[in-house]
């Protein structure tokens, strides 16, 4: 039955839910191989840089899983000069990178929407124009991502978590600033403005179902979406979440193994059902598994996520637990990422955007 479910050109639901709930791992190997292939027609055998510059860990949400959630008082709050932004962002150009990301916690201040305006402006000024620029700053007004659209921010990626209504409830407060519907018009908004759209879910969540990530994927379909940064459910110990984890023996080696698995499955078989989107090899995919960013490009990813944060800052932005390449400098980390990427038979875009063929396709 698996090898007539990987032949077909059109998936069906069933087929889905059947690929997710492989759990041999030659079977395994035949979902991954079969997704390589899928990604090397479509995408291509190149892995394009989103350089991370995480400027910022104040954030005025408290999802109760995330480590810079506004309660969590164990965190040194920081927030990057300009000039350390843009001179990261000078590395990233004159180091080949194709693209740099912008990622913070959510706020939606007046001083902060003037700031990241600035500083997309700079970072364009910078680097000649060159500098693709992916923005991962959270739920704003139609004006202020009109706003940032038009200064240079060209990629938006901004995260559902989960589809299932109920488990979004569950793993945030039940409020106005954690509205699912709200996140879910502002992905609405970002397309309409003409940005590339970007989101992605947690995967292993407690309480999570196989149909519930095939329900994500479907999703990712439904609202047409051109990129994908995914990745397992990593505990952070000082979350509601994690410490319900830890105390439910949910945060055991073999269950961080079973999260590991079933991000692969996830990269594969949105692969091969989506086809030309971009999807990212996480950093939470290496926080479980050492090997985890290339076998997330085995498994059909193209896009990666090198940390350039200024080094002092590093240690302060952790989602998760255990984050990888944090004692790590720019430098260092584009070596040692560009040996994980030819390690595996594929090559870096160095100097390209890397945009979504699927977005290019629906925009000749």
């Amino acid at each position: 039955m698996l090898e007539q479910i990987l032949e077909k050109e059109n998936l069906t639901k069933d087929d889905l839910i059947y690929l997710m709930k492989l759990t041999k791992q030659d079977d395994l190997n035949k979902l991954y191989e079969k997704a390589y292939s899928i990604k090397e027609k479509y995408v291509g055998r190149k892995a394009y840089y989103r350089g991370l510059i995480e400027f910022s860990n104040k954030c005025v949400k408290n999802c109760y899983y995330c480590g810079i959630r506004s309660g969590n008082d164990n965190v040194e709050r920081f927030d990057m000069t300009g000039d350390e932004i843009i001179k990261m962002a000078k590395w990233a150009y004159e180091n080949n990178y194709g693209s740099v990301t912008l990622q913070s916690g959510e706020r939606q201040d007046k001083n902060f929407e003037k700031f990241v305006k600035n500083m997309i402006l700079d970072i364009k000024k910078v680097s000649d124009g060159k500098l693709g620029l992916t923005l991962c700053l959270g739920e704003q007004t139609e004006e202020v991502y009109r706003e940032w659209f038009e200064a240079g921010g060209h990629r938006y990626l901004l995260r559902i978590e989960t589809t299932n209504e109920e488990l979004y409830k569950v793993i945030h407060p039940d409020n106005d600033i954690h509205s699912f519907q709200k996140r879910v018009d502002c992905l609405k908004t970002l397309k309409k403005i003409g940005y590339q759209v970007g989101t992605g879910v947690m995967i292993g969540l407690p309480g999570q179902t196989e149909e519930d990530l095939v329900n994500d994927i479907l999703f990712f379909e439904k609202m047409d979406i051109d990129m994908i940064g995914m990745g397992p459910y990593v505990v952070h110990k000082d979350t509601p979440l994690g410490k319900d984890a830890i105390n439910s023996n949910l945060n055991t080696e073999e269950e961080k193994y079973k999260r590991f698995v079933l991000g692969l499955k996830m990269i594969a078989v949105t692969r091969l059902y989506l086809k030309d989107v971009n999807i990212a090899a996480t950093t939470a995919l290496q926080a479980l598994n050492p090997l985890g960013r290339e076998l997330g490009l085995k498994a059909g990813a193209n896009i990666l996520m090198p940390i350039i944060t200024v080094e002092e800052h590093r240690e302060k932005y952790q989602l998760y637990d255990n984050k990888p390449c944090i004692e790590d400098n720019a430098e260092e980390c584009k070596v040692c990422l560009t040996g994980r990427v030819s390690s595996i038979g594929d090559i870096v875009g160095y100097g390209e955007w890397g945009d979504s063929p699927h977005f290019k396709r629906k925009n000749l």
